[in-house]
């Protein structure tokens, strides 16, 4: 079953503070500077901006905000990032004012291995000087407490290049609190068994920034990028950032493939 929405809508305004940007580029790489004030920002780094902070008592048990607003309770608590779509339409700028747009387009109800699934798309359109930056579409899947994690079915392919992805809990912390995530996923190791998982998982929003830099690196400015993840890639497992001509994908022990995306 499909549910259109998209009647409600929500703005936040964001200074795009050059300290933060700072600190997101020294987490995702080994680099330490400070972005002039108007110099383009790596792509995704829009992630760690547009806050929308709750008190802790509007937290769920998951340490997400409970569901209602813009996005509805489907009455599944346990949430995962499953995918997404962007265009970037030009840089997006350090210290240059921007307003980020949100809707939910999507909401679409599924059974699958695990039990029940719903799956919540949230399109975001960002300005900057009146001018579009990048439009996103994010894939969000919902599913019931207890129902463990289902086997990877994929494989990776054969790479044309592979770089080591490394990663550790400070990796994790520093991009929770960048994010402003709170998602006991990354950083509660027995909730995490609680929910089946053998360790710490890893952001999915991570991956794929991590990709999309990787992507760059070989094209240039990005205009498009797409990525969905296929299975957790948990902390303390062996990856890799892979690479076979335009696909580009997250590669964790026995080849399991984690993150798959395309970049033009």
């Amino acid at each position: 079953m499909t549910e259109k929405s998209g009647i409600s809508e929500r703005r936040i305004v964001d200074r795009v503070d050059p300290a933060r940007a700072a600190a997101l580029v020294a987490t995702m790489s080994d680099r330490a500077e400070t972005p002039d004030i108007g110099g383009a920002l790596p792509p995704l780094a829009h992630h760690a901006f547009f806050w929308e902070p709750v008190p802790e008592s509007g937290l769920g048990r998951d340490g997400h905000p409970e569901l209602g607003g813009l996005i509805p309770d489907l009455g599944l608590p346990v949430r995962m990032w499953a995918g997404g779509r962007l265009t970037f339409h030009g840089p997006f700028r350090a210290g240059v004012q921007a307003e980020r747009v949100s809707r939910v387009v999507n909401v679409t109800r599924k059974t699958g291995r695990s039990g029940a699934l719903a799956f919540v798309t949230v399109r975001y359109d960002i300005r900057q000087r009146a001018t579009p930056v990048l439009s996103e579409d994010q894939d969000i899947v919902y599913r019931e407490e207890g129902s463990g994690v289902a086997a990877p079915d994929h494989v990776s392919a054969e790479a044309d290049e592979r770089r080591a992805l490394k990663l550790s809990e400070v990796t994790l912390f520093r991009f929770s609190a960048l994010t402003f995530n709170a998602h006991r996923i990354h950083y509660d190791r027995p909730y995490c068994e609680e929910l089946g998982y053998p360790g710490l998982v890893v952001h999915g929003p991570l991956l794929a920034a991590r990709l999309a830099g990787f992507a760059e690196e070989r094209l240039g400015t990005l205009k498009e990028f797409a990525f969905r993840a296929t299975a957790p890639l948990f902390l303390g497992d062996v990856a890799w950032l892979c690479r076979a001509g335009e696909r580009y994908w997250v590669e964790g022990p026995r080849r399991k493939l984690c993150m798959e995306a395309t970049a033009s």
